[in-house]
């Protein structure tokens, strides 16, 4: 199993909940509101007069083998409009409860 946290700008969320329903990914938690800036170029998003668009996230624990079609989906998100912003890591669960 792996765990897949998607960090993106809140002007995708119909997006990412289209491609959830589309990939039958039914479990995940999601939080709306999450301020930060990219590592690279990224502007801030803060939700502040200066700086006022907000990311979200998400967490899903997938198999393994829907990684990579996921992944896909997400960063032809992110070739529409590189600007908007979104981002995905990856992370081995070695156990869970």
């Amino acid at each position: 199993m792996k765990a897949v946290f998607i960090i993106f700008n809140q002007a995708h969320t119909e997006r990412i909940e289209f491609i959830l329903d589309d990939l039958h990914i039914r479990g995940f938690s999601w939080w709306n509101e999450v301020k930060g800036r990219g590592s690279v170029d990224g502007e801030p998003r803060q939700g502040t007069h200066t700086w006022p668009e907000m990311n979200s996230a998400l967490i899903t624990i997938i198999p393994e083998d829907e990684v990579e079609r996921l992944l896909s989906k997400i960063k032809k998100v992110d070739e529409i409009n590189k600007e908007v912003g979104i981002r995905a890591f990856v992370w081995e669960i070695t156990a869970s409860v």
